[in-house]
């Protein structure tokens, strides 16, 4: 079983990205995949789901105790079967979400919902934050991989680097590796060129460029991933690809951060702005 942890910036499109690659991976490649969502917005599970809202794990903790949060309970089945929890967040204005997420990692793990005929787990994690609970899975070793969605846009690439900085710091404490970067394409100038020359400077790969498509749009109005929604596009192979770089990559690093003076400088060369 390998377990992922998906990062990148906020409304880069990480959790589009992890449901998409879960999809392939199950369809084309006819792996078992688990996503844990642990963003409060509780939206990393929909598109499999066929946009029924799931009760989030959180939800049945508050309302029902810990003794009602039982895989039957808050975990679902989707798509090809891939098997989906939400951790969920706290009340409005009440608690710490990072706090929730360590719970509910806790507590799928007591009930043991990672089964070991898992070949996948995701945890689909919330933005570019890598501090409390939203840092446990490469704090506390829960997830081996870690891949960073971003873009060819400046914020898109701070935020990347952040991350690389979080992932230097836990990196010997728990072992977790940073498998590369994912491109999300956002269709800016020498976006490739510049995606490839700052994983080159951090150490790691651009494991894969996802070109813009707008049939991405289509599956999620139709509330599918792109392989459910029509498995013969050429954004579906996209995924396709992506998930058999995943399965064959043996590229794992820690990675090593730019100082912000070098990053200015790559940023001004390609002349990026969001």
């Amino acid at each position: 079983m390998r377990k992922i942890a998906i990062y990148g910036k906020g409304g880069i499109g990480k959790s589009t990205t992890t449901q998409n690659t879960a999809a392939a991976l199950a369809h084309f490649h006819g792996k078992k995949v688990f996503i844990h969502g642990c963003d409060p917005k509780a939206d990393s599970t929909r598109l499999i789901l066929g946009g029924k809202p799931q009760e989030t794990l959180m939800d049945v903790l508050r309302t029902q105790g810990a003794e009602k949060v039982t895989n039957d309970k808050v975990i679902k089945a989707g798509y090809m079967n891939i098997h989906c929890v939400e951790s969920g967040g706290p009340e409005p204005g009440v608690g710490c979400a990072g706090r929730g997420i360590i719970t509910a990692i806790d507590l799928m793990e007591a009930n043991g919902a990672y089964t070991p005929d898992l070949d996948f787990v995701f945890f689909d994690v919330l933005g570019d934050v890598v501090c409390g609970g939203f840092a446990m899975p490469i704090r506390d070793g829960k997830a081996q991989e870690v891949y960073i969605v971003a873009s060819g846009e400046m914020m898109a690439i701070y935020a990347a680097n952040n991350i690389c900085k979080g992932l230097l710091k836990f990196a010997k404490q728990s072992g977790v590796r940073l498998g590369g970067v994912i491109c999300n394409s956002r269709k800016v100038d020498r976006e490739r060129e510049f995606l490839e020359e700052f994983t080159a400077s951090i150490g790691t790969q651009m494991i894969h460029f996802v070109p813009r498509d707008n049939v991405v749009q289509k599956a999620e109005f139709n509330k599918k991933t792109v392989t459910e929604y029509d498995d013969t596009e050429n954004q579906a192979l996209e995924y396709k690809e992506l998930g058999r770089k995943i399965i064959e990559n043996t590229n794992f690093v820690i990675p090593k951060p730019l100082t912000m003076d070098e990053l200015e400088s790559m940023v001004v060369k390609y002349g990026i702005s969001d």
